[in-house]
């Protein structure tokens, strides 16, 4: 079986939780003996070679038009991130116009053209110009072999926001890496720590803030997102001397520096898995995460939760976590149920389904 993986162009130039789906599912399907090769959405490739195409993110189905009218047949890993309460509450004043008079599908084709004019992340299908955003995602599902989000709940919103969904829908669960034999690094011993990109709907923002009302030591590790240059920097000027930032790790360091610190925080306005919670629940971490989004599926009471908006109750949830005793069960749970090579196992069952 010969496998195609799609994604957007920004994958490696902007690291995301997306990035280790992608990477690690291939990983694991070939040693299933899938034939899999990634690309990105500005490549071009031998359609023909290919049994399906599979495709990630289905918020930018300006990425999937173009290469889904060459496809044998295709799937879709949702990954459907919902931005409707970040930008309600802490997006800019020219996004919360435009949403509040043109709606939010119509401010998502608005982001397509934004990253096409500023990022260089070219726009290939021309005919998502015409349709607009909301008529072009329901286009791509309609003519979708079968969807995978990550979640019942993700499946469910789908639903809801782009009406009745007709074709098979398969949840795959998101996975973690398990290393064996992981150091720890011990200068982030019983520190807090926050992975991921650095951007407004992460919400690191206010948990520096948070952090600055706090004794421990706080370490704010990844990368700013390519249109969050501004948020970024305002997140430097505001931080007191107890957080320090760190620019993109290797995964095994990342997993070294979680089996020392003491508590993750990811405050998200929004997340569908929460990708380095699990990672980090894993490998040593209490987390801290917000109550929005699927994480509740995920970690259902073995985590922290806060409210994302309110600075006292994230200070409030990281207290609780530090001085909390690490969570074996739920390290055991993961190890049990959330790994990339049942992720593989079920993607694999998916393509010869649809085949």
């Amino acid at each position: 079986m010969k496998v195609l993986f799609i994604a957007r162009a920004t994958l490696y130039s902007s690291w995301g939780g997306d990035t280790v789906q992608i990477e690690k599912t291939a990983e694991n399907l070939r040693k299933l003996g899938v034939h899999v090769d990634i690309g990105l959405t500005n490549d071009t490739f031998d359609y023909d070679f290919y049994d399906i195409i599979h495709f990630f993110n289905i918020i930018r189905p300006s990425d999937i038009i173009y290469h889904a009218k060459k496809a044998r047949k295709y799937v879709i890993s949702t990954i459907f991130v919902d931005y409707e309460e970040y930008e309600r509450k802490q997006g800019t004043l020219l996004k919360k116009i435009f949403r509040k008079f043109f709606g939010k599908n119509n401010l998502e084709y608005l982001k397509t053209i934004a990253r096409a004019l500023l990022n260089g992340e070219k726009i290939k299908s021309k005919e998502y110009l015409f349709w607009g955003h909301e008529k072009s995602v329901k286009k791509v599902i309609k003519n979708a072999a079968a969807l995978l989000p990550n979640s019942e709940n993700e499946a469910k919103r789908l639903e809801k926001t782009f009406g009745k969904i007709n074709i098979p829908v398969f949840k795959i669960t998101n996975g973690i890496e398990i290393i064996p034999d992981i150091e720890p690094n011990e200068k982030f011993k019983d520190s807090i720590i926050c992975i991921g990109r650095i951007e407004g709907r992460k919400n690191q923002l206010n948990l520096i803030k948070a952090a600055n009302a706090l004794p421990y030591k706080f370490y704010i590790i990844g990368q700013h997102s390519p249109n969050h240059k501004n948020y970024y920097k305002i997140c430097r000027r505001i931080a007191k001397s107890n957080i320090e930032f760190i620019e993109h790790l290797p995964q095994k360091e990342i997993f070294s520096i979680m089996k020392s610190a003491k508590v993750h925080a990811l405050v998200s306005w929004f997340e569908t898995t929460g990708l380095v919670s699990l990672e980090a629940a894993y490998y040593g971490c209490n987390i801290v995460v917000s109550d929005k989004g699927d994480q509740k599926e995920y970690i259902e009471d073995n985590g922290f939760f806060c409210d994302t908006a309110s600075v006292d109750s994230i200070c409030q949830a990281i207290k609780k976590a530090h001085q909390a005793p690490f969570n074996q069960s739920f390290k055991n749970y993961i190890a049990e149920n959330y790994t990339w090579e049942k992720a593989a196992e079920q993607t694999l069952a998916v393509y010869k389904t649809v085949l």
